[in-house]
């Protein structure tokens, strides 16, 4: 039991979750690309992928010995504390503005490379390709998403001059 749920119950809960991060997370970072500032999707995507990061610590873990899961839950963490910072503190203005965009937008890649790591363990197709997670196929697949995300995160800070105070 985790949180009174059925260890299945909190995985599926967090998979969701996760997911949900991952696709307002994609809009975002297209809506930054467009110099577009879509402040509902910004909210969701934010708050599911802290809830993603925090509800990943409900997994068993021992302190002594982090897994590289809960590693990139704490540095997805720090990221986000940073971007909330930038939004909701400094209001994106100055160098806020690319601080969110940066920070935010690798809290999004982190989840995306976790849902790499977790398509190559779980689908069977993707298992057989890379069953110890260290083979060519796993390694350029995470190749490709690590290029494009720090190709498409250097676009949107650049094309992202921020919402006006309004707007925000």
């Amino acid at each position: 039991m985790i949180l009174g749920m059925s260890a299945g119950t909190f995985t599926a809960l967090h998979v969701l979750i996760s997911l949900i991060g991952i696709a307002t997370g994609l809009v975002v970072l297209f809506g930054l690309l467009g110099n577009r500032w879509l402040p509902g999707w910004n909210a969701v995507f934010l708050w599911t992928t802290i809830l993603t990061s925090v509800s990943g610590f409900g997994f068993p873990f021992s302190l002594d010995h982090l897994l590289p899961s809960h590693k990139v839950g704490i540095l997805s963490l720090i990221l986000l504390a940073v971007a909330l910072v930038a939004l909701y503190g400094k209001r994106l203005e100055g160098g806020w503005r690319r601080a969110y965009v940066y920070t935010a937008m690798i809290a999004e890649y982190l989840n995306v490379f976790v849902l790499v790591v977790q398509a190559f363990l779980k689908v069977p197709a993707l298992h057989a390709l890379a069953p110890n997670g260290k083979e060519p196929p796993f390694a350029l697949a995470q190749g490709v998403v690590l290029v494009l995300f720090a190709w498409l995160i250097h676009r949107a800070a650049g094309r992202f001059r921020g919402a006006p105070a309004s707007a925000r």
